[in-house]
């Protein structure tokens, strides 16, 4: 690795100062958001709301940092990738907070946590569910292809799949897919958006079990995220497709009763030997 010069470093850290200062702001704002937060004061669904999108700002600030030192130094900032990622867990985990995180369930055993922010309209909730799926991908190609963090990425991705399925509200969903409705369009693009993600998610724990675990738990999780697309697809009567997620998942749960039953003679195998 070349040696950064003296003047390039200064160079670089003038730079980032604006950045720097950004961070420790959000820093700052969050740490008294959550010294609130214990005091259990009304609006806490709001707060957590809008430290989500401190915390993708956030991490859009680190992202930054690595791109100016790629770009200045030769030179990815892994500190600040890693303070990125962080960044974006908190986001996630605030937003289960209120929406919840369940991946597979019916509208029914979360919507009483989706009570409080039901003024939230249909556009606000895209908007925000775009900026998280955005500022995900945004992160994954700062780390690059070869990284360490590869297949630990695929739990942020199935969290950040389901908390930005939850915070859709369901309820209206359907009736937004009418093109007369006034939210017709941030309805559409958020249940586009929602769609892609799971069968994402279910795609990447079946390729993170086939390629790096053979944890049998990592593709029953697959399946979930596929079993809550085909629930999504049913809800607004997309029966059609709903067939065609069927098919993969009755072709995948075909496959998980072989590799455990593979798994189990394994065991019992190596128990006898032993």
């Amino acid at each position: 690795m070349a040696k950064i010069r003296s003047e390039d470093r200064f160079q670089y850290s003038e730079k980032i100062k604006v950045y720097k200062e950004s961070i420790a702001s959000y820093l700052k704002r969050e740490a008294m958001v959550l010294q609130v937060l214990k005091k259990g004061t009304d609006g806490a669904a709001w707060k957590r709301l809008a430290m989500v999108d401190e915390m993708i700002n956030l991490a859009s600030n680190y992202i930054i940092l690595s791109g100016v030192s790629q770009s200045m130094l030769k030179l990815r900032n892994e500190e600040a990738l890693n303070d990125g990622r962080k960044s974006l867990y908190k986001a996630v985990i605030y937003l289960e907070e209120v929406v919840s995180n369940l991946v597979d369930a019916p509208y029914s055993e979360y919507e009483e946590r989706l009570k409080e922010i039901s003024s939230l309209d249909a556009g606000r909730r895209y908007l925000l569910a775009r900026r998280l799926g955005l500022a995900l991908e945004l992160l994954k190609n700062a780390y690059g292809d070869n990284t360490k963090w590869k297949w630990a990425f695929v739990e942020l991705e199935g969290r950040c799949a389901a908390a930005i399925k939850n915070i859709l509200d369901l309820k209206k969903a359907a009736a937004n897919t009418d093109p007369r409705s006034p939210a017709y369009e941030p309805s559409v693009r958020h249940i586009l958006l929602v769609k892609k993600l799971l069968m994402q998610a279910a795609d990447r724990y079946r390729e993170k079990y086939e390629l790096s675990t053979n944890r049998i738990d990592d593709f029953k999780i697959g399946i979930n995220f596929l079993s809550a697309l085909k629930r999504l697809h049913l809800i607004l009567g997309e029966s059609a497709e709903a067939d065609m997620v069927k098919k993969k998942l009755d072709i995948w749960a075909a496959r998980l009763e072989v590799d455990v039953k593979k798994q189990e003679e394994a065991n019992l195998k190596k128990l006898t030997n032993g």
